[in-house]
């Protein structure tokens, strides 16, 4: 089961841009897409640097300080698609952005 939560308006992202946000346990980079908001674990397993402080283009995020390279839209890493990040889903009602946490999902990285 996945639980929604509030995290920002739709002009708080423009288009082109992300943001960071703390939901529950975790930080997760909204980015917007030509108007498709799509949202990734904003920490980068290389070294941990803010993705969403990262240089987005198209759907592909860079890493500001190495330049690894993620696709926004599922989370994989385009030079080793072994390797990702987690993707959220994001849904868009009454002009805010939601994101989709699975229940759980805290303890079964944590144990």
């Amino acid at each position: 089961m996945t639980e929604f939560f509030d995290v920002a308006g739709i002009e708080d992202v423009p288009i082109g841009q992300s943001r960071a946000f703390q939901v529950k346990q975790k930080i997760v980079g909204v980015f917007n897409c030509d108007g498709e908001f799509l949202a990734i674990d904003d920490i980068c397993p290389h070294a941990g640097a803010s993705l969403s402080a990262g240089y987005l283009e198209g759907e592909t995020v860079s890493c500001p300080w190495h330049a690894w390279r993620f696709n926004v839209r599922d989370g994989t890493w385009c030079d080793n698609r072994r390797l990702k990040v987690d993707a959220y889903e994001v849904r868009v009602v009454g002009g805010r952005i939601l994101i989709g946490i699975p229940n759980g999902d805290e303890e079964s990285k944590s144990a």
